[in-house]
């Protein structure tokens, strides 16, 4: 081998062993999501990001530097409602290789930063998430909720918590023109919460009300905290062909999902998790070991017959709406839905994959009309079954009890069995004599 060609061998081993240095990853965009206790900022890069970061004090900074990284032009100018950051910019980098970025703080943060893998529409991200110190959040776990007595005043409303399925970071299922999945949900969301809170004996408690990612295990944690009666989660379906449609109810299985919709959905619930991010993403081995001994609990066991039979009345209200995709409540093994003291159903609006119900989901009557299957069977549920310490069980002398007659029975009967004098349920119904008939439905108004 000549001089020359040994030469030439030596400077293309070199140049091939230092092209990781002079590789740069590159910042592609930069997104920023409010929510009301945080602000997150999401970095999105080619490759996976090389970062570290420490604080600084007077004034309030959190540094952040990524080795190997070109810089994106222009960094978004911060709105006012983060009220953790009033800035966010470039400094001197460390060395010729490096990024810089400096947080403005506007006081005491808590820093949680981490990367995430590329999954669903997104590349590798670097996460900032930005925690109030001056606000620390209760943990409270459903075992010592459901060992303590509700501290509740006498006559209150009953608390409906609604949540808006995905947010932030996970936009959920997309349609076929690009609707996102996040925002039909909070649509459909807010117009059930304006009706409950007009309604006299019950108020809302929004899990999320802006577009921002919460966490699963989270989202019945808030519901904890604000003292729900009942979780309704709100989502719009998807699959892998836009051919599948139809709304549907979803109740918790203890065992595996009862269709291939239902696998879908489990997965994509987990997906979810991936797509919104979090340093501890699912834990499953503790939770399932405490839900397997939770789920043999009382407290569980009425808030499954309770879901259950709420879930029954939302499929009946939602026919007279939408296409059914299922005719009576599933079964998934879904986070939201597996708190052991909050009764909890998930609805699926219907199929944003199919591009006939993606325009319906988008239309403003539909939402209304979905909301207010949705309140009609959770306003009726609690009429007939209504907390003890409630407003409603005040006012249940106003809505009679219905009774469909069953052979055998007579007016002397259901008289003594509800307490009520024999002329009154004649009056109330307007019967003119003490004949009944089978399958006939009463009113049976309170003794």
């Amino acid at each position: 081998m000549s001089r020359g060609l040994v030469k030439l061998f030596i400077y293309c081993m070199v140049f091939t062993v230092s092209l990781p240095l002079w590789a740069q990853n590159t910042i592609n965009s930069v997104r920023v999501w409010p929510s009301p206790d945080s602000t997150r900022v999401v970095f999105d890069l080619d490759d996976k990001p090389d970062f570290s970061y420490f604080m600084l004090k007077n004034p309030s900074r959190l540094v952040v530097d990524l080795e190997g990284t070109n810089k994106l032009e222009t960094l978004p100018k911060v709105p006012s409602k983060h009220q953790l950051v009033s800035k966010l910019r470039y400094s001197k980098p460390k060395n010729k290789h490096s990024v810089r970025l400096v947080f403005e703080l506007t006081g005491a943060i808590k820093p949680v930063i981490f990367s995430l893998a590329p999954t669903g529409p997104y590349k590798n991200r670097l996460v900032v998430d930005l925690y109030d110190r001056s606000q620390p959040s209760q943990v409270v776990t459903p075992a010592q909720t459901a060992a303590k007595k509700r501290q509740l005043n006498q006559e209150r409303d009953i608390v409906i918590a609604i949540d808006a399925g995905h947010g932030g970071e996970d936009p959920g299922s997309i349609g076929p023109s690009g609707t996102y999945e996040k925002d039909i949900t909070l649509q459909i969301a807010k117009r059930l919460e304006r009706m409950i809170d007009a309604e006299r004996g019950m108020i809302s408690r929004m899990v999320r009300s802006g577009d921002y990612f919460v966490k699963l295990d989270t989202r019945t944690n808030r519901a904890r905290q604000k003292k729900a009666d009942f979780l309704v989660s709100i989502h719009a379906d998807a699959f892998t062909s836009p051919g599948p449609n139809g709304a549907s109810v979803w109740v918790l299985s203890l065992r595996r999902a009862n269709s291939e919709i239902g696998k879908w959905i489990e997965d994509k619930e987990k997906h979810s998790e991936l797509l919104g991010g979090a340093a501890d993403v699912i834990k499953d081995a503790a939770n399932e070991k405490y839900l397997a001994q939770a789920l043999l609990d009382m407290s569980m066991d009425h808030s499954m017959k309770t879901g259950l039979s709420v879930a029954d009345e939302v499929v009946k209200e939602l026919r007279k709406v939408a296409k059914m995709h299922k005719k009576h409540p599933q079964h998934a093994s879904l986070a939201v839905l597996k708190s052991p003291d909050i009764p909890s159903i998930l609805v699926e609006t219907g199929f944003i994959s199919n591009p006939r119900e993606e325009q319906l989901l988008k239309s403003a009557n539909y939402q209304e009309r979905l909301a207010k299957a949705m309140f009609t069977s959770i306003k009726n549920y609690y009429l007939r079954n209504p907390p003890d310490d409630s407003l409603f069980a005040k006012l249940k002398s106003q809505y009679p009890t219905k009774h469909k007659v069953r052979p055998g029975e007579s007016l002397s009967m259901l008289s003594g069995r509800y307490g009520v004098s024999i002329s009154k349920i004649k009056q109330v119904n307007k019967l003119s004599s003490n004949t009944l008939f089978i399958g006939q439905e009463l009113d049976i108004p309170q003794g």
